[in-house]
């Protein structure tokens, strides 16, 4: 028997094993099982084929080869391809067994990249992959998919393990098989060494995220979407600075208002210093509101732009399989969000907001009602509800007048034409950009894919009308009212598309060679027109940056990110102005202030007092809990009824050192309170005061 058709058995049985496992609740029993398993195909005696010789690999200094490298190694091959929604899903899963079962103890985890896409065969960009993903295990890319042929592998993602001789021993198909997997783990090694077969010798490892651009607030990493909205101070932007897990809100310039989330991944709501997030995605506006797509915590967030918190307001932080949904916010559990977008939907005389999510996990749109909503065929849904509306579940490229049993394939995209009332989606894994009618959940086919739903290969790039157009993976959707044409990224080709939604024909606009070289992007993910049509914002992911296409001078601009950091003159009073909103009624406002310095050397004395001294407004009566006090407590005071902006006064002294002298320094803070009718009557936050 040859090893295809080995590794073909191996999984037929390996799905009757995995039933065997699942009725059985004694782990010793299961162990039993698996243990039979393993020496049976062991003893067979077949050896898988090694690398081919000459292929680019990853986060290692030198190509790994089977049967020298990884002799003596329980193997786990993962064939993925990095667009695979599915396959981003089961790289939590094999880190937890990289850090269960480590190099040294006798397991590596090998990345087969096996590109579906052709863009994907670019060693360029799958590195940009590998570093985006967090993936820190040896990574091939096999352009030519020989071991993907030579064992007979089908779709993406499987995972094969292989005994410490080269010897095919389990295949795990799809995604969700974390325990399985490390129970499999553990009864190998517990095999394989007490017949001393196991290496502990290491591997010449070295991450690839080296690379990547170097920290600091101003830099931009793997920027997944971007949005325009309309502030108090004009035009405004938020971006999803993806790979920084932040939001960031600047001006139309860069210059940042507001910077949401620690640069660290997690999952945490909270003012926007201590808010966590873990890789967001799409972003939309309602208001004071920003809804974000927390792509890998798998929940809904909300901003508060008065408060200046972050609140989930759908899914549990933790991956869900749910097809239906129905439940209430945050008991609802959501599988990798990617964008959103709202819909001011004509519930009988009234008009109710509904958040539109397009969920790239489950391949469906689902809706949040932030309303008591009577939705389509008179179905009653109370605010908070979170629920699918279209999407059979299954990944087709299938269109249908009913929303349910049409099915998509990973949309990643989502914009919403409001008088037209219909939603267009990026349908990234059948290249295709696809329309829903929002009076009756209607779906229909605009640009891109093939005429077949279940072809989900026909990709390309060239212009025309519905089927005739051929994209490559597109991410990101925005939509100019009143021209009535869709602006697309088609990422994986590079270039920004502009589609007519009334004849659906797609035309190349920017782009490598159109009109010019100068329009270059890479794996562009996310889009946003400005209101006048005239400036179209790019989030330009493996290029770090938002770019600005200027659509009437036809010129193109990186947007520099500027961060406000106010530079200190020892000589002079040093100012910094802060703004916060309070309600009219009244109130109580708390602020502590957090001083850090840009030059490494110098920090705050801790044996020094550092203190701070307040003045309230003359207007109304406002009172303080203390008009004094050290750097470490807070600045409290009871805010009166009133309206408008009042200013409170902060002097700090503080005395910085280094090792051989210390300084004095005063800092002023003006904090411009506004009274406002939606303001909270509870403010808490937190401000940096960085020196230089």
């Amino acid at each position: 028997m040859s090893v295809r058709d080995t590794v073909g058995e191996l999984t037929q049985i390996c799905l009757e094993l995995r039933r065997s496992l699942r009725s059985s609740l004694d782990k010793k029993e299961q162990e039993k099982l698996i243990s039979k398993h393993i020496k049976t195909f062991a003893g067979r005696g077949l050896r898988i084929a090694d690398f081919k010789t000459g292929l680019e690999w990853f986060n290692v200094t030198e190509g790994l080869s089977v049967y020298q490298h990884l002799a003596g190694k329980i193997i786990f091959l993962d064939f993925f391809t990095y667009c695979c929604i599915n396959c981003m899903h089961i790289l939590p899963d094999l880190n937890a067994l990289e850090k269960q079962f480590p190099v040294t103890d006798g397991l590596v985890v090998i990345g087969v990249h096996s590109a579906k896409f052709t863009n994907e065969r670019d060693s360029k960009r799958l590195l940009s992959a590998v570093q985006r993903y967090n993936i820190e295990h040896p990574v091939v890319n096999d352009t030519t998919l020989s071991t993907w042929r030579n064992l007979g592998i089908s779709c993406w993602p499987t995972v094969i393990m292989i005994g410490p001789m080269g010897e095919p021993l389990a295949v795990f198909v799809g995604e969700g098989h974390r325990k399985e997997m490390l129970l499999y783990a553990n009864v190998a090694l517990s095999y394989f060494k007490s017949l001393n077969q196991i290496s502990k010798k290491d591997l010449p490892l070295q991450l690839a995220r080296h690379l990547l651009p170097t920290g600091g607030k101003e830099n931009l990493l793997f920027p997944g979407k971007v949005e325009v909205f309309q502030s108090e101070q004009g035009e405004s932007l938020v971006i999803s600075d993806t790979g920084n897990n932040r939001i960031l809100v600047t001006d139309i310039t860069g210059n940042v208002k507001y910077i949401i989330g620690s640069s660290n991944s997690g999952f945490r709501d909270g003012d926007f210093e201590n808010a966590m997030f873990n890789a967001p995605q799409g972003v939309c506006v309602l208001g004071d509101f920003i809804y974000v797509a927390d792509n890998e915590n798998h929940a809904i967030r909300k901003i508060d732009l008065i408060k200046k918190s972050v609140i989930t307001v759908a899914g549990t932080g933790s991956q869900d399989n749910d097809y239906v949904g129905g439940k209430l916010g945050k008991d609802q559990g959501l599988s990798s969000p990617w964008d959103v977008a709202i819909y001011n939907y004509e519930n009988g005389k009234s008009t109710v907001p509904v958040l539109l999510i397009a969920i790239a996990g489950t391949h469906q749109i689902w809706a949040l009602f932030l309303e008591d909503t009577v939705w389509w065929k008179s179905r009653t849904y109370k605010a908070g509800t979170c629920a699918a509306i279209v999407g059979s579940g299954k990944e087709e490229n299938r269109n249908n007048s009913y929303p349910h049993t049409a099915g998509l394939a990973q949309p990643s995209g989502l914009v919403v034409a409001q008088n037209d009332k219909l939603a267009f989606f990026a349908d990234s894994e059948s290249s295709a950009v696809r329309c829903i009618n929002l009076k009756n959940g209607q779906v229909s086919a605009v640009c891109g894919a093939n005429k077949n739903p279940s072809d989900l290969h026909d990709y390309g790039d060239s212009d025309g009308a519905r089927f005739a157009a051929k994209l490559q993976h597109p991410l990101g959707l925005t939509w100019h009212p009143k021209e009535k044409v869709l602006y697309l990224t088609d990422t994986y080709n590079h270039k920004i598309k502009r589609i007519d939604a009334t004849t659906d024909h797609c035309k190349t606009v920017y782009g490598d060679g159109k009109p010019n070289k100068k329009f270059s992007f890479d794996e562009p993910s996310g889009i946003a027109v400005s209101s006048n049509g005239d400036l179209l914002f790019v989030a330009d992911t493996n290029n770090h940056a938002i770019k600005v296409v200027d659509t009437k001078n036809e010129s193109i601009a990186t947007l520099s990110i500027k961060v406000p950091v106010i530079e200190l003159d020892d000589s002079t009073n040093n100012v910094y102005v802060f703004d916060t909103t309070i309600s009219e009624k009244g109130g109580e406002l708390n602020v502590t202030f957090v001083v850090t310095f840009h030059d490494s050397d110098l920090k705050l004395n801790p044996d020094a007092p550092q203190a701070w001294t307040m003045s309230l407004p003359s207007t109304g009566k406002w009172t303080a809990k203390s008009r004094s006090g050290d750097l470490s407590s807070p600045v409290s005071m009871n805010v009166s009824e009133g309206s408008g902006t009042h200013e409170v006064h902060v002097i700090l002294d503080i005395i910085a050192c280094k090792t051989t002298e210390c300084i004095p320094k005063k800092l002023s803070v003006i904090y411009r309170v506004h009274q406002k009718a939606n303001g909270s009557g509870v403010v808490t936050e937190r401000k940096s005061l960085v020196i230089k």
